[in-house]
């Protein structure tokens, strides 16, 4: 396989503990982009490739068949969505963008000084 499973070497773990595996997963390219863009709504292939800025629709086909075969999206009558599991990432990733926003404005007060 060409997707990071539980189980199996991946980034950062030669017994691939789940966490690493989701990270290594997660860590490529476009894949919290799409988790992140689906999460608004349901949208076809060309709606999400428009979402995700124009990325190549090799990639994001890749980056589908990948969150596909891992359970975080899926194919539905009206276009590409997030599982029930994606949807539960979803709510565990989404409070990091607020703390990022912080971040953000920490980092900038730093370099203010």
């Amino acid at each position: 396989m060409s997707f990071p499973l539980p189980g199996e070497p991946v980034r950062g773990s030669k017994t691939g503990k789940p966490i690493m595996a989701l990270f290594d997963l997660l860590g490529r390219t476009w894949a919290l982009g799409i988790i992140w863009n689906l999460q608004k709504s349901s949208c076809t292939f060309r709606e999400l490739q428009q979402r995700c800025e124009n990325i190549s629709p090799t990639l994001l086909n890749k980056r589908i068949s990948e969150l596909k075969e891992t359970s975080i999206v899926e194919k539905s009558l009206h276009g590409y969505c997030l599982t029930h599991l994606g949807n539960e990432l979803f709510n565990l990733i989404e409070p990091l963008g607020s703390w990022s926003v912080n971040w953000n404005h920490s980092l900038k007060e730093g370099m203010d000084e």
